[in-house]
């Protein structure tokens, strides 16, 4: 792997194998290893433009709302439209940069250092809890925990159609595209993984309602990509078939304009990663749920 990524990314060995280490390069959409042997059809995806041994810059211009914090964790409320991490090397402007910005330390706490400790991440147009990490051992406890069978995410989104008060959408979720930046859950794709997401209905409206999603595992693209096959897309997502345009049945409902995806991750529950305790992370309801539920 390191022989093929130096000569296809035109760079030296050390670079190539600091690049693989850091989780710049993907095989089949799962971080490569440095000595593992590729074969015949497998889809190598290498970040563009890494600094494999730069870190995330601070960019003191990114408000970063911190919701919690302690000696090994802090979380923050992402608005929508900020993306979690920077994509190439000098990018601000992110999430990651703003989080380095008020603590310095989680620039090295997370293996690749683009992501400034965050041990997960959110869509750019998806607002919410965003969780880092203060060190490199509180980055590992993080990951394991964020994946652990009792964490629970809990997310708002507003719908289109009348969903069942109460619903399960169990389905792989495997990546498609070049760089799987869109995901099938017909059990296509590479790589599918299984996932369910169970939800329920809190307000209902005469063309969309307001939902409560939750779920453990936390696939890619997972809530905005079920609640479409089971139906009822997201209000504003323009990947998964949910930029209609706003009801005009409904002139009091906040309109959504195309991209404005009306998704927001309201609360991690985990398990600390230091001290084992159950830890619950909120955010407040994000003003388009506020002003919807005024509305309906």
């Amino acid at each position: 792997m390191d022989s093929f990524v130096g000569q296809r990314a035109g760079i030296s060995a050390t670079l190539a194998r600091a690049l693989i280490a850091g989780g710049g390069v993907c095989v089949d959409d799962h971080p490569a290893a440095k000595g593992m042997r590729l074969s015949a059809g497998a889809i190598v995806d290498v970040a563009p433009h890494v600094d494999p041994a730069a870190p995330v810059r601070p960019d003191h211009r990114v408000d970063v709302v911190v919701i919690y914090q302690d000696a090994d964790l802090v979380a923050i409320d992402k608005p929508a439209g900020m993306p979690s991490h920077p994509l190439g090397a000098g990018e601000a402007g992110t999430a990651a940069n703003g989080i380095v910005a008020r603590f310095p330390e989680c620039a090295s706490a997370s293996p690749n250092p683009r992501e400034g400790g965050l041990a997960h991440r959110l869509d750019t147009a998806t607002s919410g809890v965003l969780i880092a990490a203060r060190s490199r051992v509180a980055w590992n406890g993080l990951r394991r925990a964020l994946g652990a069978d009792d964490c629970e995410k809990r997310y708002l989104c507003e719908v289109w159609g009348a969903p069942p008060a109460q619903g399960l959408m169990a389905a792989d979720i495997g990546r498609r595209g070049r760089r799987g930046g869109i995901v099938r859950t017909d059990g296509g794709g590479r790589r599918p993984l299984p996932a369910e997401t169970r939800w329920a209905v809190l307000l209902r409206g005469a063309e969309t309602a307001l939902v409560e999603a939750r779920l453990h595992a936390g696939r890619a693209h997972q809530v905005r990509a079920h609640l479409a096959a089971a139906g009822f897309p997201i209000v504003g997502d323009d990947r998964y078939g949910g930029a209609r345009p706003a009801a005009a049945t409904e002139p009091s409902r906040p309109a959504a304009t195309l991209g404005d995806l009306r998704l927001h991750a309201v609360s991690v529950r985990l398990r600390h990663p230091t001290t084992g305790a159950e830890l619950v992370i909120e955010s407040a309801r994000p003003a388009w749920a506020l002003q919807l539920g005024s509305a309906l």
